[in-house]
């Protein structure tokens, strides 16, 4: 890997927001926070929401962690993606 591919925008740490999707009706709560968790450590509550689509279909969670490096932050992303409950990873 290239030298311009290990930098970033950001200066670790920071907060850095995670935003998730999944249908509701699936474990997509669960299985991302696991994820998360895997590699960030355990969130208080506070640091979690969660919103449900106005059709209910659907559940949107954002968790806020506080980004060691960029290799943590693409380990979770790779993870996520990977997950079938998650429809999306932002």
């Amino acid at each position: 890997m290239s030298r311009a591919a290990d930098r970033s925008p950001l200066d670790f740490p920071c907060e850095f927001p995670i935003k998730v999707m999944g249908r509701h009706d699936g474990d997509v709560a669960e299985a991302s926070r696991a994820i998360i968790e895997r590699h960030a450590g355990a969130l208080p509550p506070e640091r979690v929401r969660v919103r449900t689509s106005a059709d209910g279909n659907f559940l949107a969670i954002t968790y806020l962690l506080v980004a060691q490096n960029k290799a943590q932050l693409d380990a979770i992303y790779r993870e996520l993606t990977a997950c079938k409950s998650v429809l999306m990873a932002l």
